[in-house]
């Protein structure tokens, strides 16, 4: 037989397994059968390097085959799956080291005391499918030319086999050296397992590595992991709860149980913690066995998980990304129940488990420092007070007095924190231990004065002094200490905040609290849970009332000095999201929920009122800044008679500025702040008795004396004058300030006295983060969803439009666009390029149907085609007195707003104004609207029709995008 025919016939009775022939494969099997096909195959006298590759790659696919069925048919968990693809590792990696020594013909002597150890993940006998195999070639001394060539001989082939090989050829002294210098290579060696060769080189290295890990001490290396832990979570992320973490390297991630797996075992020597997470790990008794289960069913969860993004990635993939989200959930046995979608209980399953690997770390790590430390050195004693309150201080860190239970007396751990905060004196990890371990017995206090004294001095802080400006953002790092560091800095809310989520002290006082922990929407607006996104909203504002975000926001900064409602406005800012993920409109659910609370934690009947009203309506303000015409003037009446009082409104846009800018840092820009300044000021303007907005008449004819009068100024003669006065209809006398239409007037005087057909002007507005385009040409149907057209292609989202028909027949349309990052489109180039555009398109001179069909789906992110936003057409004709409201939401797309207005030219509607915004992939485009004799519509046939047509049109964009995106 030739070498071909035995290697496939050796190959093939190996593999002649369905999924369940599988099961029977062990590593012992594994070794036989390879070694026999290895024999078989080298038996000819024709067998190459090549032959000896194909086999070990078709036992290399065997193996990983027949872990995938397990895993993906649930007989095997993740874990369990990780270490039956090291174990089956180990097999080829022992294997090829045997035949390797065997092919490369060398003198055994020469390869006398190499040896071959596993290190890092792999050391632990954990691998997942896609990551490296970590080897150490150990030698007893300088390697000689024939160990050389033999480990080269190994990764070489090993890579062929398309392995991703992480190596090392020391020497023991090497290793050592190595160790002492780099606490990583410390840490993977405190992992090495004997893969092959001599046992006794390898004992003697585990000996010496042993000596100088105790020589060199646990506290240096205890400190060292602890730094790069923080390191770490600053570059994944200081938060466990975004919405798209990194499973591995995240905060309460794997990365973060397996630090806490290499301080104890570093601490409390490598003989006695083989495995964190065993049964008999629990005698040492740093855990409780209730905590030891919880910590092994949240590493089984994680590694569940990597194993499948891995699969489903096809590479060493570990940041849970929201196109995987639903992949892995689904796969993981998460489907719909009730309101909440499979992908959502999926992840707050995830965020759980996160949450509880931060606990673990509280929980384990005080225990291992004190152990690495030795006995506490003397430090300053707590005084008579904080003795008769049940406290110390050890390390200048407060903790209770021995004897004291929380158990017995819960409150005691409000009091800690209380103490903790009026002091500055940090909490012990001891101290945080304790309140994880009793956090249950905080369910005792619901109805407890003084704990609800504590928790609002806890959630408001102390009043601002004297407010700064400028002072810049801090970031949510330094606000909340890593595991109790003492950071010697007052702390703000959003501290106590995060302790008491941590600890779970908040979900037992608050039920409610409880069922936004780690809830998430799936959306790409939102960048953190629900429950972090409030702590997050809380630091915020914490900032803003104390002047540190002055220059970021400085319209909130003014409307927070000297604020009255504290404790108000912070309860509301606590309690705006807290009935999210309950179906329904969590505004209102929030609202009765406030009502229940509030008196509960000592808010008065009138405070108990504001909240719940502020709760209610959270987003009155944004919706309309947003979605709708603030020019029009039924706008500003329909939110002053909700608002009715000053302070409410003040409160109100507070709430509004911090519950956006804590979404991310993207979703608040210079337009936005404008839009809702604005809106502020003419509510307030109404709500003082100022101007009243009725007197629609009033207001143009004063507009138009103004301008009347600077124009005069200027020079201008009185026909001019009156021309241009003459020109705009009420509307547009509402819709701008003087300033623009004094440059109205010099575009229309310029382009008559030229008669150019078209004039297109561009003005970057940084401070406002938009640039402006005013286009001045003869009106004509369809120029507005032409316009929009060549704004897209040019790269440009509009987010305002203002559309006049003047008295002479010309149409003056003024655009405020944003870039791709959200600010003013202002480079020279991209700027001329729109212009060109934009004059191609009003001219018909760009086919806008055929270039927008080239934008191809790809260049949408993986994050935005995972999720599905089910196209929507809401028409209001409540919202203004002249104008049909026509809501669009659909998946935002490039071409999308094009499609839209064209739709709308085609039903014979005319644009008045038009209001984009964008909430992460999901675009709400309003459009103000009349019918084709300037009226309002009011037919209800004629409305259903609309929306019915609208609708058919958005569903087969969407569906024929959708399949562009699948293909």
């Amino acid at each position: 037989m030739n070498a071909p025919l035995a290697i496939a016939s050796a190959s093939g009775n190996a593999l002649r397994t369905g999924h369940r022939g599988c099961l029977p494969l062990t590593p012992e099997s594994l070794a036989a059968e390879l070694s026999e096909s290895l024999s078989e195959a080298e038996a000819s006298p024709e067998f190459s390097r090549e032959d000896a590759v194909a086999i070990f790659r078709r036992y290399l696919g065997r193996y990983q085959t027949c872990v995938r069925e397990q895993f993906e048919a649930r007989e095997i968990r993740g874990a369990a799956a990780a270490k039956r693809l090291a174990a089956f590792a180990d097999v080829i990696i022992r294997t090829l080291a045997a035949f390797a020594r065997q092919t490369t013909d060398t003198d055994d002597r020469a390869l006398h005391g190499l040896t071959i150890a596993a290190t890092g993940g792999y050391g632990r006998g954990l691998l997942a499918p896609f990551s490296d195999i970590d080897l150490l070639f150990l030698t007893p001394e300088e390697p000689a030319p024939a160990v050389l060539s033999l480990v080269e001989y190994m990764l070489y082939f090993l890579w062929d086999l398309g392995l991703k090989v992480g190596h090392a050829t020391r020497s023991i002294s090497q290793c050592l050296e190595e160790s002492a210098k780099d606490t990583t290579v410390r840490t993977a060696l405190l992992d090495a397992r004997l893969l092959s060769g001599d046992q006794s080189l390898f004992a003697m290295f585990e000996a010496r590595f042993i000596i100088s890990c105790v020589e060199a001490g646990a506290v240096s290396f205890v400190m060292a992991k602890r730094a790069e832990r923080q390191t770490r979570h600053r570059r994944f992320g200081d938060s466990p709860y975004l919405v798209e973490p990194n499973i591995k390297e995240g905060r309460g991630g794997l990365r973060d149980m397996q630090t806490l797996y290499w301080m104890c075992r570093y601490t409390f020597g490598t003989r006695h913690v083989a495995d964190l997470l065993v049964p008999e790990f629990s005698r040492l008794g740093l855990l409780t066995d209730q905590e030891a289960a919880r910590a092994r069913r949240s590493w089984d969860f994680l590694w569940t998980v990597r194993m499948h993004l891995h699969y489903v990635a096809g590479r060493a993939e570990d940041r849970l990304t929201f196109d995987m989200q639903p992949v892995v959930g689904g796969r993981m046995g998460y489907t719909r129940h009730g309101r909440q979608d499979g992908v959502e209980r999926f992840m707050r399953h995830y965020f759980l488990t996160a949450r509880e690997v931060m606990r673990l770390t509280h929980v384990l790590e005080p225990t291992v420092l004190r152990e690495a430390r030795g006995p506490a050195a003397a430090s300053v004693r707590a005084d008579d007070a904080m003795r008769d309150a049940g406290f110390t201080l050890l390390d200048g860190q407060i903790l209770p007095e021995r004897g004291i239970s929380f158990d017995l007396e819960p409150v005691r751990m409000f009091r800690m924190l209380e103490l903790s905060r009026e002091r500055h004196i940090p909490t012990h990890p001891l101290a945080r231990q304790q309140l994880i371990r009793w956090e249950r017995r905080a369910a005792a206090l619901r109805d407890d004065p003084e704990t609800a004294r504590i928790f609002l001095d806890l959630l408001c802080g102390d009043p601002p002094e004297r407010p700064r400006r400028g002072a810049g953002r801090i970031p949510a790092a330094q606000e909340e200490a890593d595991n109790g560091t003492d950071t010697r800095q007052p702390h703000g809310p959003a501290h106590w905040l995060h302790v008491l989520n941590e600890t779970g002290l908040l979900g037992a006082l608050i039920p409610d609290w409880s069922r936004v922990v780690g809830q998430m929407q799936f959306d790409t607006y939102h960048i953190f849970t629900v429950d972090e996104h409030t702590i997050e909203a809380i630091r915020i504002l914490s900032c803003v009332e104390n002047g540190k975000m002055a220059d970021e926001i400085p319209i909130a900064y003014e409307l927070a000095k000297g604020l009255r409602s504290r404790r108000v406005l912070y309860m509301a800012v606590l309690l705006h999201d807290i009935a999210k993920g309950r179906g329904g409109d969590h505004s209102e659910l929030g609202s009765q929920i406030a009502l229940e609370l509030c008196p509960r934690l000592g808010l008065s009947p009138e405070e108990t009122e504001t909240v719940s009203w502020l709760v209610l309506q959270h987003l009155l303000l944004s919706y309309t800044a947003f979605q709708r015409d603030i020019d029009d003037p039924k706008t500003i009446l329909d939110v002053a008679d909700v608002v009715q009082s000053p302070e409410r409104l003040r409160l109100l846009l507070l709430l509004t500025i911090v519950d956006m800018r804590a979404v991310s840092p993207r979703v608040w820009n210079a337009w936005k702040a404008t839009l809702l300044r604005e809106l502020y000021t003419r509510v307030a303007e109404v709500l003082e008795g100022g101007l009243a907005t009725t007197e629609r008449d009033v207001r143009v004819s004063h507009s138009k004396d103004i301008l009347r009068e600077i124009l005069e100024d200027e020079g201008a003669d009185p026909e001019s004058i009156r021309h241009f006065l003459d020109l705009g209809y009420a509307s547009y006398w509402l819709s701008f300030d003087q300033d623009t239409q004094l440059r109205h007037a010099r575009i229309i005087r310029d382009a008559e006295a030229r008669q150019a057909p078209l004039t297109i002007e561009t003005q970057p507005l940084p401070s406002r983060g938009v640039t402006e385009v005013t286009i001045y040409t003869a009106d004509h149907p369809g120029l507005f969803a032409r316009i929009a057209g060549a704004m897209s292609l040019a790269g440009a989202t509009i987010v305002d439009a203002r559309i006049h028909t003047l008295s002479n027949g010309m149409a003056l349309d003024t655009l405020w666009i944003q870039d791709a990052s959200g600010t003013a489109f202002d480079e020279p180039h991209r700027l001329a390029r729109l212009a060109s555009q934009a004059e191609r398109a009003v001219r018909g001179n760009l086919d806008i149907v055929e270039e927008i069909s080239r934008l191809s789906p790809g260049r949408l992110s993986s994050r935005t085609r995972a999720i599905l936003v089910p196209p929507r057409v809401v028409i209001d004709n409540r919202a203004s007195s002249t104008c049909t409201v026509i809501e669009i939401n659909s998946r935002d797309r490039p071409g999308l707003l094009y499609d839209v207005t064209r739709s709308l030219n085609e039903l014979k509607l005319q644009i008045a104004s038009a209001h984009i915004t964008t909430y992460g992939v999901r675009a709400v485009d309003v459009f103000y609207v009349k019918d084709m004799f300037g009226l309002k519509i009011t037919d209800e046939r004629r409305l259903k029709e609309i929306t019915a047509r609208l609708k058919e049109r958005l569903d087969t964009i969407e569906a024929r995008y959708s399949t562009k995106i699948s293909a």
